[in-house]
Parts: C-alpha cells; sequence; structure tokens
C-alpha cells in the first residue's frame, strides 16, 4: 500500500497521456566541500521496486542494492554532477539547476513530464511538477534521490583516498565536528567550497 500510495502523482500523469514521468533530485547542497549532484529517472509504468523510499530514510548497504535494481530496472536514468568551484561561481541554487540540466541532457528519452523535488528548475521545455518534500511523496523522486545520494557518496569515498585526513568517507563533505576540525588543522583542500560558511576563515594553507 505505500508503494502504490508513492505513486499516485505518476498514475495521474500516466492516464493524462504523460507515458514518460521523470523524477528529478539531487544531493549535495549542504556540505562544504565535493560536488552537488543531480539524478533523474524515468519508471517503467509497471514496476514496483519494493523499498523505494527517500533516501534518508534508508540505510547505507539497502541504498547501494535500491539503486542497483532502479539503474537496472528504470526506463532511462541520468546523474549530472557540478564541480565545487562552478558551485562557488554560480552559487549553490544555480549549480543545482545545472546539474539538473546535465542529467537531462543524457537521458536517451526526452521525458513527458517531470516531478521535481522541491521547486521547479528554471530554463526547461518540458513540463514539470514542483513537490514539496517530493522523495516522501513520489517513486519516481524517490529513486532520483537514492541514484544522486548514492553516487555523491562514491564520489566523496574516492576523494577520500587523496585527502584523508578531512575523513570524507565518513561525512562525505557534511559540516561535522570531526570535518570542522580537520579544516581548522589543514586549511581547506580543492574539494572545499571556499565560499561557504565553515569554510571561510579556517586556519591553514590551501592544498
Amino acid at each position: 500500500m505505500r508503494l502504490i500510495k508513492l505513486h499516485f502523482f505518476e498514475q495521474v500523469l500516466w492516464r493524462g497521456g504523460a507515458d514518460l514521468v521523470a523524477g528529478v533530485d539531487e544531493a549535495g547542497r549542504g556540505p562544504l566541500a565535493g560536488p552537488v549532484v543531480a539524478a533523474v529517472v524515468v519508471l517503467d509504468q509497471e514496476l514496483l521496486i519494493p523499498g523505494l523510499n527517500d533516501s534518508k530514510k534508508v540505510n547505507p548497504g539497502k541504498r547501494d542494492l535500491l539503486a542497483q535494481e532502479i539503474k537496472m530496472k528504470a526506463v532511462d536514468w541520468a546523474v549530472g554532477i557540478v564541480s565545487p568551484r562552478d558551485i562557488e561561481e554560480f552559487n549553490i541554487q544555480e549549480a543545482t539547476y545545472q546539474a539538473v540540466r546535465k542529467a537531462l541532457k543524457q537521458l536517451s528519452v526526452v521525458p513527458d513530464h517531470l516531478l521535481v523535488d522541491g521547486w521547479a528548475i528554471p530554463g526547461l521545455e518540458v513540463p514539470q511538477t514542483p513537490l514539496v518534500k517530493g522523495d516522501c511523496r513520489s517513486a519516481a523522486i524517490a529513486a532520483a534521490s537514492l541514484l544522486a545520494k548514492t553516487t555523491r557518496d562514491e564520489l566523496m569515498k574516492f576523494y577520500a583516498r587523496f585527502y584523508p585526513e578531512y575523513g570524507f568517507e565518513k561525512h562525505k563533505g557534511y559540516p561535522t565536528k570531526e570535518h570542522l576540525k580537520a579544516l581548522q588543522r589543514h586549511g581547506p583542500c580543492p574539494l572545499h567550497r571556499r565560499n561557504f560558511r565553515g569554510v571561510l576563515g579556517s586556519s591553514g594553507v590551501e592544498r
């Protein structure tokens, strides 16, 4: 019943003739370091994925399994990644929009309608419906949240190999006490968003 309810908005659109409904979500707006990642997922109308939910409500091990299943069974999916330098240049809101646009360009199909977590994305020709807390209310957005989260987490684990002193594999760049202490001790590295509060004024020489 939870899964059926989670497909309510998709069902309304499918019945209205929008065959290809895509969910859009992002990960990485709040961290002090690393990219922002957006994902777009087009779900099959007959597909029900047990355990599908907002990525924040799924434990990390289950997230990875669900992400693999989504990639195998979705009609189409893609991710867009925007770097810390672009986040600094354009601000996090515009960088998030850019990440969504990048993801949409990589799809092999053109969605008939987008279900977007939060606010509408400006500059898109595809019709869209923004849903506040959409990752809890829409299956397609929940699927996108899982792909965005797992993609970004894997990137931060990879970066941790080059900057082990910051502990990116643990906090993924978010402003935890451990991360803030590392910033004070070592200063920012190239992955840090230098105009974010918490990075500004940190001691040390940038590496």
